[in-house]
């Protein structure tokens, strides 16, 4: 079953504890964990990932945003791409088989792509307002997480301005997997939030 709660530890919001931050994460039972980090150099990079696929490596499943070649040479066990990043078959010749790669839409015609290449799960968002991102696509609201559900047998993870407080609605709409940053991260307990998720 894919996991239920898809936790995003984001390098802006972590700053220096996304080792830490990782490990409260999966002690608290979390099962599928993706590192962001559009700042940093790449050689950074792949030493953050390296160290992160390390200590979760059969504890969790570990996702590299947007960088197929990270994935592959820290051995992480999944990338995951955008709409201006590798494509999903690309991004699949890099990583192999063996890892997972999703890929993100964010209206009905790349949700409808999407579903037709390899990837072993669908991101749709912003559900609701984000500020995560400094440009973030516009709201696509419940509705389209409804219709991805109707289109594809593959896991659907709603992404975007999620919170403890609007979860049980993006269940209800269709939702296989809630992907959380800011609500996880900046509570305070990121290991006691990420708990009443899966309570949840």
């Amino acid at each position: 079953m894919f996991p239920r709660l898809y936790a995003i530890v984001d390098a802006t919001v972590a700053g220096n504890r996304v080792l830490e931050l990782a490990e409260e994460l999966v002690g608290a039972g979390v099962r599928l964990i993706q590192y962001h980090d559009k700042t940093t150099s790449s050689r950074r990079l792949l030493e953050t990932c390296t160290a992160l696929a390390s200590r979760l490596a059969g504890r969790a499943r570990f996702i590299v945003n947007d960088r197929a070649d990270i994935a592959a040479l820290c051995g992480a066990d999944g990338v995951h791409v955008g709409q201006d990043d590798l494509g999903v078959e690309e991004a699949r010749a890099i990583c192999g088989l063996e890892r997972w790669v999703g890929i993100s839409t964010h209206n009905i015609e790349q949700l409808c792509a999407a579903v037709k290449t390899s990837a072993d799960y669908v991101a749709v968002g912003p559900v609701f307002a984000t500020g995560t991102k400094k440009n973030p696509d516009p709201v696509v609201g419940l509705e389209l997480i409804a219709q991805a559900k109707s289109l594809t047998q593959k896991p659907i993870v709603a992404i975007g301005g999620i919170t403890l407080e609007n979860a049980e609605l993006v269940y209800r709409a269709g939702a296989d997997s809630l992907a959380v940053i800011r609500d996880l991260l900046a509570s305070g307990n990121a290991a006691e939030r990420a708990a009443e998720y899966l309570r949840l």
